[in-house]
């Protein structure tokens, strides 16, 4: 006698699973692609704009890749900050209901990311964004045009490291 097993409960809530289409389907050439996952990502801007972060932007790679609809890239002043902002993102995020799926490098200060499925947060130390250069690997992607306040702004002829004084 065979025992069923039963399968095993979904971690991830259905609006975000991977490897769906991202697009509209063959039958409307004229319907456009889904925008899933564009409220959850400025929903995190504002969380990490209110722990300070820096140089924001967000990346739609909706045509690009299979694994995401956005991409929003930001920088911390400090390790400290960096895990600060992922933390108030997260928090920010579980209170309107979503859980990150996976999370990597939290709590080293350099780098956090946050999966949600349709949308991935990379919190940078300035330095390291700049070696990972995420903006460069994803330069085919289209920015989504957002308001950033001054004071998130590095001022052109200024280095990174004098903004932090």
């Amino acid at each position: 006698m065979t025992q069923k097993t039963k399968a095993p409960k979904r971690a991830v809530p259905p609006k975000a699973t991977r490897g769906k289409a991202r697009s509209a389907s063959s039958a409307d050439p004229t319907a456009s692609a889904s925008t899933e996952g564009l409220d959850g990502a400025m929903r995190a801007l504002t969380l990490a704009l209110d722990k300070k972060a820096l140089e924001p932007v967000l990346l739609d790679v909706r045509e690009l890749c299979s694994f995401c609809n956005y991409q929003l890239v930001l920088s911390g002043r400090s390790d400290r900050q960096v895990d600060a902002i992922a933390d108030g993102i997260s928090a920010g995020l579980k209170q309107d209901g979503l859980r990150p799926i996976g999370s990597e490098g939290a709590r080293t200060g350099q780098w956090a990311l946050l999966d949600y499925g349709d949308f991935v947060i990379h919190v940078f130390l300035h330095s390291a964004r700049e070696h990972y250069d995420l903006e460069g690997l994803w330069s085919d992607a289209p920015r989504i045009e957002i308001e950033v306040p001054p004071d998130a702004r590095v001022p052109v002829d200024d280095s990174y490291e004098s903004a932090l004084t």
